[in-house]
């Protein structure tokens, strides 16, 4: 799954997932396939299954530290469609979530009206 977005010199980028085990990732990739960042995670499966972010990276090269917010937002918002706990062990993961999470509570919680 990708997400097309832009990084901060407005180079192309996509937030792919790749799901493997043991460890998943989030990662950035600039249009040329260049690997820039990512938010490394574990899945705990269960009754409600748990996702374990433990290591994210981004490149100072490339935005650095705005970067995080790229796979940051996208593991965000594909846990909340698929009602998954995030775990942020992370620190640059959980800041982030600190500093936007309620955003995205708000979204976890919003539901549509049928005229919209």
């Amino acid at each position: 799954m990708t997400q097309g977005l832009a990084d901060n010199p407005g180079a192309s980028v996509t937030v792919e997932l790749d799901l493997a085990s043991p460890i998943s990732s989030y990662t950035i990739v600039r249009a040329d396939e260049t690997p820039v960042g990512m938010a490394d995670f574990v899945v705990i499966p269960g009754a409600s299954e748990e996702r374990i972010f433990f290591h994210t990276e981004v490149c100072q090269d490339f935005g650095g530290g705005d970067l995080v917010a790229l796979p940051v937002s996208k593991a965000l918002t594909d846990s909340i469609r698929e009602n998954v706990t995030v775990v942020p062990l992370c620190p640059m993961f959980a800041r982030h979530l600190r500093v936007h999470g309620d955003e995205f509570v708000a979204q976890r919680w919003y539901v549509p009206s049928a005229d919209t």
